[in-house]
């Protein structure tokens, strides 16, 4: 994956959300703290949600925004945000988010790297599983 997609401080490992918009939300904020998308996008994200579920699979959902929030994205960026105790995702239970931030069609590469991973049970697992940041950025930087 691309070099300074992810910073280290995007990279939340132990936290807690009651429900799926809370799970968004806390991966929208991450982006936000990081400086990679402007306040609005967190809305965004949340109207994708309602659009169609970013749920993927294998206990991973990957949140972005909608087309029409590209203006709100400052850089193209990742978080991995994990909930360990898990997220009622419309009846999928999701233990890491990866939330995207991506100008133009940089979602397209993004994407197809994040499936490459997600789709190798190994790596998947690894990154599920992680406890410290350095192993998700290891495990993204393979």
């Amino acid at each position: 994956m691309r070099d300074g997609l992810l910073d280290p401080r995007a990279v939340l490992l132990h936290e807690s959300a009651p429900d799926r918009a809370a799970a968004i939300r806390r991966c929208g904020r991450a982006l936000v703290e990081v400086r990679a998308v402007a306040e609005p996008y967190v809305e965004a994200m949340l109207e994708r949600e309602r659009t169609i579920s970013t749920y993927v699979g294998e206990g991973v959902a990957i949140p972005h925004g909608t087309n029409a929030s590209k203006e709100d994205i400052k850089r193209d960026a990742i978080c991995v945000v994990r909930f360990p105790g898990g997220v009622d995702w419309d009846g999928e239970r999701v233990t890491l988010c990866v939330g995207i931030a991506a100008k133009d069609d940089g979602h397209v590469p993004l994407l197809a790297a994040l499936a490459e991973i997600l789709l190798d049970p190994d790596r998947a697992r690894a990154l599920r599983e992680a406890t410290e940041v350095s192993q998700v950025m290891k495990e993204l930087a393979a």
